[in-house]
């Protein structure tokens, strides 16, 4: 459960930097150029390969039980969190979601923390997908309030919006493909 928790800090930390101490991510940019961005990067995948590390490794410590068909639930929520999260690849225009939501990529992030704490009772989930449910909760008025207020970009034309649907359904179908493939069906059974 370390590993989970160490990857998880590291991770909360190397997002918040430049959300909570602007002035020494400034200065780190400063005296490390470029390389700041790699050692960001790396501290990233760190952070990550920690996480998953250590929620594999943890012991099964149950909280609570989910029930059966809140897996349902957690595949709608999925689907959902794709669509979401794929809103921001627009930069000059957005899908419909992406005029009604200032961050996407936080708030499908947000829906794929929440699917996954719906369906995973155990204290290494609550940690793990709890904590990072906090995080991006906490960045969200963080970088609003860096930001100012919020221009709604337009509204792309329906074309973007059928290929997100479109590219939203594909990676949900290659997720639960490899989540079966990993011997964790999303679909129960």
């Amino acid at each position: 459960m370390a590993l989970l928790i160490f990857g998880l800090l590291i991770w909360v930390a190397v997002h918040l930097l430049r959300r909570v101490a602007p002035n020494a991510r400034d200065a780190m940019t400063d005296k490390m150029g470029e390389v700041s961005k790699g050692l960001i990067a790396v501290l990233i995948v760190v952070s990550v390969v920690l996480m998953v590390i250590g929620y594999r490794q943890a012991d099964f410590i149950p909280v609570w039980e989910p029930p059966s068909f809140f897996k349902g639930i957690n595949n709608l929520l999925m689907l959902l969190a794709f669509y979401i999260y794929g809103a921001s690849a627009r930069k000059a225009d957005k899908v419909w979601i992406g005029t009604k939501i200032r961050h996407p990529q936080l708030a499908g992030f947000m829906v794929w923390t929440v699917a996954h704490l719906l369906v995973n009772g155990d204290m290494a989930s609550v940690i793990l997908f709890g904590g990072l449910l906090v995080w991006a909760a906490v960045s969200i008025p963080l970088i609003n309030k860096a930001e100012g207020p919020w221009t709604v970009p337009p509204q792309a034309p329906a074309k973007s919006e059928i290929i997100l649907v479109v590219i939203a359904l594909v990676l949900f179908s290659l997720v639960a493909g490899i989540h079966t493939w990993l011997g964790v069906s999303p679909f129960g059974g």
